[in-house]
């Protein structure tokens, strides 16, 4: 559905050319560690998808969380050295914002899935 989509090989890149804020050891830690920043965003955002496209179908809603699945252990492999780090406020609002561009990809997903069902 997404993770093998071009756009999500894009957002892949764009976090990899992002991992440097990742590697800052002298900034002030938040209470959350970078996987659960992950966790937690990728989360929300899955929880506002479905809540948002109630036509999705049970099997459809699995699919998808089969996908958020696929993602985390994505991430888990990139930030293996960090996952269990204590995450820095800079961290914290990138995690967010890149919660949000996946979201972006699972929304046109949807979108596309339901205009086929449709049709």
């Amino acid at each position: 559905m997404v993770t093998d989509t071009e756009g999500y090989m894009h957002l892949i890149q764009y976090l990899s050319q992002h991992l440097g804020l990742f590697e800052d050891p002298t900034s002030e830690r938040i209470d959350d560690t970078v996987m659960e920043l992950f966790e937690s965003q990728l989360a929300a955002q899955i929880i506002m998808v479905c809540g948002q496209n109630p036509a999705l179908s049970f099997s459809q809603r699995n699919q998808v969380i089969r996908e958020v699945d696929a993602i985390v252990y994505d991430l888990e492999e990139i930030f293996a050295n960090v996952a269990n780090e204590r995450a820095t406020q800079t961290q914290s609002v990138f995690i967010s914002e890149f919660s949000g561009l996946i979201k972006n990809l699972f929304d046109q997903q949807v979108a596309l899935t339901l205009s086929e069902k449709i049709a």
